[in-house]
């Protein structure tokens, strides 16, 4: 699976602690092998977001993404829950 990432994904990663870095970089790992891994918590997301899905990074951190193609997925943002709004 190719992942493109939108500008503003990489401005807020590099905004994140470098150990939230590193547990965001396994679990996307993870989500190339299987996006939908259990250990992911990947769900849609309704509303103005509804063409987007969400999967966790940790307790706090969630990666916004959108399928783009059967192969190819863009993540969007990273962030705590104030990223959807």
């Amino acid at each position: 699976m190719e992942i493109f990432y939108w500008p503003k994904f990489a401005k807020y990663f590099k905004k994140l602690p470098i150990e939230i870095q590193k547990i965001a970089v396994e679990k996307e790992k993870i989500f190339k092998k299987d996006p939908f891994n259990p250990i992911l918590k990947t769900h849609k997301l309704h509303g103005e977001l509804r063409e987007y899905w969400s999967f966790s990074v940790n307790y706090k951190i969630r990666i916004i993404f959108k399928f783009i193609d059967k192969n190819t997925v863009g993540f969007y943002l990273i962030g705590d829950h104030d990223i959807y709004e």
